[in-house]
């Protein structure tokens, strides 16, 4: 087996785990609680892959708008996204993360509308810097079974689900070819911009605080 099938494999057997693990009870999290009415539905979702489904010239000109009005609506995450992405990576891995990058923000779009405030630089960085405390939380507690992404799962399982379903998609039809390590790097952007837009919806109007938004 190749390294770059082995880290397929092995990426394919923790998304079986994750799965699995679905369930399990968080001990403790340095990521902050999505509130219930930031959650993005299925449906939503649907709409997104019905959208992204076409191929034509019709369907480019209309993920062309989408991008540009991302970077209209949010121009500090949109700057952060393509700085990220930036950097030199593997085609197929760039390709993927402005991909999951836009539909994430698309299904924000169709869950919330204008209901979402622009994500300011030091919101992203202040998430960035959560999940990497969650995920040093998780490395030094042997008997912590979760995985940071299985958390954000947790808050966001619908969009997880999804990009889950494309990231493996992915790596079994480029096995031989896709820089793994650059899929990952793709991944956590997009875990970030989750996080970061779901802090970021506006609590509808006499919605109660609830405890643990209180806490956060």
């Amino acid at each position: 087996m190749s390294g770059r099938d082995y880290h397929a494999a092995e990426w394919r057997t923790r998304a079986s785990a994750r799965a699995r693990r679905c369930g399990v009870w968080v001990r403790r999290s340095a990521i902050r609680p999505v509130p219930s009415y930031a959650k993005v539905p299925v449906h939503a979702l649907e709409a997104v892959r019905d959208s992204l489904a076409e191929d034509d010239d019709e369907a480019r000109d209309q993920l062309d708008e989408a991008f540009s009005r991302f970077e209209r609506t949010q121009p500090a995450l949109a700057e952060h996204v393509a700085d990220a992405l930036g950097k030199p990576l593997d085609e197929t891995a760039l390709a993927l993360g402005y991909f999951l990058a836009l539909a994430v923000w698309l299904a924000f779009e169709q869950a919330h509308g204008e209901h979402i405030d622009p994500v300011q630089l030091e919101e992203i960085t202040a998430t960035e810097e959560l999940l990497s405390l969650d995920e040093d939380i998780r490395r030094a507690d042997p008997a912590e079974a979760l995985d940071s992404d299985d958390v954000i799962a947790m808050e966001q399982p619908h969009l997880l689900e999804f990009i889950h379903e494309h990231i493996d998609a992915t790596l079994e039809s480029h096995a031989d070819e896709i820089d793994v390590d650059d899929v990952h790097s793709a991944y956590r952007l997009v875990l970030v911009e989750i996080l970061a837009l779901s802090y970021a919806v506006q609590r509808p109007a006499g919605y109660p605080v609830a405890k643990t938004e209180l806490l956060a």
